[in-house]
C-alpha cells in the first residue's frame, strides 16, 4: 500500500486546493477550471482498485501489468458501479448464472474497496508463480498469463470479492467504532499505540483502513486526525529534547528532526531521538492519546490519507480550528511532558565536552583506528544517493551507501556489535574511540521480516575487521520491491571532525572508504 503514497497524497492535497478555492472564490465550482481540476484531483480515488493492484502485484513478486487488469476488471464499466447498488432492490441486480443457481456471480463492481483488491493480487500471484514453475518454457509466455488472469477472475468475481467486501465492511465498521467508542476512548487507545506500530514498521496497515473509508461515497477519513495526533506530540517531544539539551549532537539531531515530524515525517524523531531516550517516546505518547481523543470527539475527517502534521490543514479544510486544537493541545502536553520528566545524562555531556576540548580531526595513534573499511563489496555512492529520506538526509550520520554486489557484510573495523535487529536486516556497532556505526542493509527491508537474512553475530559480541557479520539474498530483496542500496552511516560522525569519504565508485571487502 505504501507504493502508491504519492499518487494518494497528490490527489488528496489537490482535492484540498480545490475545495479551498470553491470557499474561497464565489462561483469557481460553475465553472470550466473547477471542471478539470476535480477531475484531476479525484483521479486517483476513482480507480484506486487499479493502483491498489499494481501495488500489490510488486509487493506480492507478480507481474504488475496482470495485477493491473484484475483491477480494471474489478471496476469495469460493464458491471454496475458499487455506490448505485446501495439503491437498488436485490431482485433488480444482474446475475450470470454460470452452473445454474449453483455458480453465480453478481455483476456488480468493487469502486472503492481496497482489501478484496489486495486479496486477489495475492491470490493472482501465487497461480502466477506456480504455473511458471510448471508450464514448459516454450509456451509458458502464453500460457502462464492466460491461466492467471482467467483463474483469477473468476475466483475473483464469484468467491473472493463478494466474500471480502463484505468482510472490509465489517473492518471499516469496527475500525469507526474503535475511534469513537467511549466518546473517543478507543481513538485515545490508538493515539497512544500509533508512535509503537511506527517503531514496529507495521504503521502502513492502517493505509487500508484510511483508504476504505475515503472510497466510501462520500466518505471522510476520520483515522488521520488519531495519526495527526500521535506524530505531532512526537515532535513536539523531539523538540523539547533539541531545546533542552546541552550535547552538540543531540542537538543537531533532535531539531531537524522535530521540524520533519512536524511535516509528518517522525521516523527521524522516533528512531533518532525519542526511542533511544525512552521518555520523550513515553511523553510523546502522552500528548497523542489527549490529542486523538478530542479529535475523536470534534468528529474531525480528513480527504486523503498519508498527509499528517502541518501539511493535514490542507485535507481538513472543513475543520481549521479544530484541527488546530488537536495539534496544538498534542504539542503542549507532549513539549511540557518531556521537559519536566526528561533530563540529559551527565555523563554524555561530561564526555561531549571532552570531545570538544580536543582539536578536532586530531590523529589516532593506532595506524588503522581512523579507518572505517567496506563491510561489503559493491559501488559505493554518495549519502545524499540513497533511495531513503531518512538516511540520505544526514540526521542518523553521516555516511555512504552501498549498491551491493555479493550478499555478505563483514565487520569494517575492530569492535563490538551494540544491536542486531529483530529482523536481521541491520546491526549496529561500537568501534575506536566510540565510533558509533549503522550496517542497514536495503530500504524498506524491516518488513521482510528476516526472509533472506541470516546474522552469525550477537549483541555483545567482539569482533575483528573483516569477519563475517551477516548474509543476505539480494533476489529475495528485489523479488519483494525493495532497494538493495545499504546504509553505512556514522552515528557520531559529528563528534569526528576530520570525517571524510576518500572512497566512491566500485570497492572490495575492507578496501579502505572513511576516515576521521
Amino acid at each position: 500500500m505504501f507504493l502508491i503514497l504519492p499518487a494518494i497524497v497528490a490527489s488528496g492535497l489537490m482535492m484540498g486546493l480545490v475545495e479551498a478555492l470553491v470557499k474561497a472564490v464565489p462561483g469557481f465550482s460553475d465553472s470550466a477550471w473547477y471542471g478539470i481540476l476535480d477531475m484531476i484531483s479525484n483521479t486517483a480515488f476513482t480507480f484506486l482498485p487499479a493502483i491498489i493492484a499494481v501495488s500489490a502485484a510488486r509487493v506480492f513478486g507478480g507481474n504488475i501489468f496482470l495485477g493491473g487488469v484484475i483491477g480494471m476488471l474489478m471496476i469495469h464499466p460493464g458491471l454496475i458501479n458499487a455506490w448505485s447498488v446501495a439503491g437498488m432492490a436485490e431482485s433488480d441486480i444482474p446475475v450470470w448464472h454460470l452452473i445454474g443457481n449453483i455458480f453465480t456471480i453478481r455483476q456488480v463492481g468493487y469502486q472503492g474497496h481496497v482489501i478484496p483488491v489486495v486479496i486477489a493480487v495475492w491470490l493472482m500471484c501465487i497461480i502466477e508463480k506456480w504455473l511458471h514453475k510448471h508450464v514448459p518454457e516454450m509456451v509458458d509466455l502464453f500460457v502462464t498469463p492466460l491461466l492467471t488472469v482467467m483463474v483469477t477472475a473468476f475466483l475473483t468475481l464469484g468467491i473472493i470479492g463478494p466474500i471480502f467486501s463484505t468482510a472490509e465492511g465489517y473492518v471499516l465498521t469496527f475500525a469507526k467504532w474503535v475511534i469513537t467508542v467511549g466518546y473517543g476512548f478507543g481513538a485515545m487507545i490508538m493515539g497512544a499505540l500509533y508512535p509503537v506500530t511506527v517503531v514496529a514498521g507495521i504503521h502502513h496497515m492502517y493505509n487500508v483502513i484510511e483508504a476504505g473509508m475515503l472510497s466510501e461515497a462520500g466518505g471522510l477519513n476520520t483515522w488521520m486526525p488519531v495519526a495527526s495526533a500521535a506524530n505531532f506530540a512526537q515532535c513536539a517531544a523531539c523538540l523539547a529534547v533539541g531545546l533542552k539539551a546541552k550535547n552538540a549532537k543531540t542537538k543537531s539531531v533532535a531539531i531537524p528532526s522535530s521540524l520533519s515530524a512536524a511535516l509528518g515525517i517522525t521516523e527521524p524523531a522516533i528512531f533518532g531521538v525519542n526511542l533511544r531516550f525512552t521518555k520523550p517516546l513515553l511523553c510523546g505518547i502522552a500528548g497523542g492519546a489527549v490529542g486523538a481523543l478530542l479529535g475523536s470527539v470534534m468528529h474531525i475527517g480528513a480527504t486523503a490519507y498519508g498527509v499528517t502534521g502541518i501539511p493535514g490543514y490542507l485535507t481538513t479544510l472543513d475543520y481549521p480550528l479544530q484541527y488546530t486544537v488537536v495539534l496544538a493541545v498534542s504539542f503542549t502536553i507532549a513539549f511540557a511532558l518531556t521537559w519536566v520528566f526528561w533530563k540529559e545524562d551527565e555523563e554524555d555531556v561530561k564526555k561531549a565536552e571532552e570531545k570538544t576540548q580536543d582539536q578536532a580531526g586530531k590523529i589516532l595513534e593506532e595506524t588503522n583506528a581512523d579507518t572505517i573499511y567496506a563491510p561489503l563489496a559493491g559501488n559505493v555512492i554518495a549519502l545524499e544517493q540513497i533511495p531513503d529520506d531518512t538516511f540520505a538526509s544526514g540526521v542518523l550520520g553521516n555516511g555512504v551507501g552501498i549498491e551491493p554486489a555479493a550478499g555478505e557484510v563483514f565487520a569494517p573495523f575492530d569492535g563490538t556489535i551494540a544491536t542486531v535487529s529483530d529482523t536481521k536486516h541491520a546491526i549496529g556497532l561500537i568501534g575506536p574511540e566510540e565510533m558509533e556505526m549503522l550496517i542497514h542493509v536495503g530500504v524498506d527491508t524491516v518488513k521482510m521480516q528476516g526472509e533472506g537474512f541470516e546474522v552469525f553475530v550477537s549483541e555483545g559480541d567482539t569482533v575483528k575487521a573483516g569477519q563475517r557479520l551477516m548474509t543476505f539474498s539480494i533476489d529475495k530483496i528485489k523479488e519483494s520491491g525493495y532497494s538493495t542500496t545499504t546504509a553505512v552511516l556514522l552515528n557520531n560522525s559529528d563528534d569526528f571532525g576530520n570525517f571524510k569519504v576518500i572512497k566512491t565508485g566500485p570497492v572490495k571487502v575492507s578496501e579502505p572508504i572513511i576516515t576521521i
